[in-house]
């Protein structure tokens, strides 16, 4: 049996800063757009979803809780740059806040945390 991750889904409070900032911090071209959901295509085949946090309940039968304002959500995203700088300088002004400066990590990558403001952490990293 194979499985294969094609989609990851992140259920936001704020749709339409979600959009904005995911536009502004990646520019991954819009695959579907509807009231309550947008999805995008990533490079090398992936799909990363946005979906109001309400209209996401829908679906599990339970409205996952909102993350508070300046707290993490238990979720992080982690991605391959090949311009590190020019990925953190993108993020930084699409809005997001950084969380840890780019370092080498103990599993060998060099790597920078932020968060989304929605709270999830995404990482931009090069194998080190």
């Amino acid at each position: 049996m194979l499985v294969r991750h094609a989609l990851t889904i992140l259920a936001v409070s704020d749709l339409e800063r979600a959009k904005r900032f995911y536009a502004a911090a990646f520019g991954w071209p819009r695959t579907v757009e509807v009231p309550v959901y947008v999805e995008h295509e990533l490079p090398g085949g992936m799909r990363l979803g946005l979906y109001e946090r309400t209209a996401f309940g829908a679906n599990t039968g339970q409205v996952p809780a909102p993350i508070a304002a300046g707290a993490l959500a238990p979720t992080e995203l982690y991605f391959y740059a090949d311009d590190v700088p020019a990925a953190m300088a993108r993020l930084v002004a699409a809005g997001a806040r950084e969380l840890s400066p780019l370092s080498l990590r103990p599993w060998g990558d060099h790597a920078a945390y932020f968060a989304d403001p929605e709270g999830n952490v995404l990482v931009v990293a090069r194998p080190g």
